[in-house]
């Protein structure tokens, strides 16, 4: 590929690595464009943020296309991951320590493949009030980490598929597609209550974004090494 080909517009599919901010994989990306072709500037962005705990799926658009990052994160996103039974954490995942334990003995395997039902279709969902959004013009973690009471609305999502893929109690396995907007750790969350126990999301990787997919995706490394070639 050219200079002139990033500068046109090019969506690049990036595997984000495990404790990457997407952020930092767009600054990578730009930072290995600007020195490869000795460039002042270059845009560059991403369609759709993935937690710094998650792995799989950037969309990095460089150039004009640029301008196509809404369109894309419009689009439906599928998911796999782990749900762990038993405990809930305040931030809904591995970023904070476990604050409740729960019971689990009385969860069948059919209670658990029964109840992905309630989620699917158009439901509500709060957002994890450690997360990005905006509020008041800052950011709800921020509120968060200084232990501050906030009011979250829920926000109305839809979820086409929910689907258990291996349950190894407490842990389980499963697959989700789901409009914009959805958070898969606040799913994990209102599932464990669905159950009469708590829970929290312990692994996540994005797929897909409508028809991208994760295994036509490179890692930011790859990526330099393919602009060096």
């Amino acid at each position: 590929m050219t200079v002139d080909d990033f500068k046109e517009g090019q969506v690049l599919l990036i595997d984000k690595p495990l404790n990457w901010t997407s952020f930092q994989a767009v600054n990578k990306i730009k930072w290995l464009l600007k020195k490869e072709y000795h460039l002042k500037k270059i845009k560059v962005g991403h369609a759709g943020t993935l937690d710094p705990l998650a792995t799989g799926l950037l969309l990095i658009c460089t150039g004009k296309f640029t301008k196509k990052i809404q369109e894309l994160q419009g689009q439906e996103k599928e998911y796999t991951g782990i749900i762990t039974l038993g405990g809930t954490t305040p931030s809904y995942d591995l970023e904070t320590e476990i604050d409740q334990i729960f019971p689990t003995d009385h969860i069948s395997n059919e209670m658990i493949e029964a109840t992905t039902q309630q989620f699917i279709g158009d439901i509500s969902q709060y957002p994890p009030i450690f997360s990005a959004l905006k509020k008041d013009g800052k950011r709800l973690y921020e509120f968060a980490r200084k232990g501050e009471e906030v009011e979250i609305k829920p926000r109305n999502i839809q979820i086409a598929a929910f689907e258990i893929t291996k349950i190894e109690m407490p842990h389980v396995h499963f697959r989700v597609a789901c409009s914009k907007g959805t958070y898969i750790r606040s799913l994990a969350h209102d599932f464990g209550k669905a159950l009469q126990s708590g829970a929290h999301l312990t692994t996540l990787r994005r797929t897909k974004i409508g028809n991208f997919n994760v295994n036509n995706a490179i890692t930011p490394e790859s990526f330099a090494q393919k602009l060096q070639e």
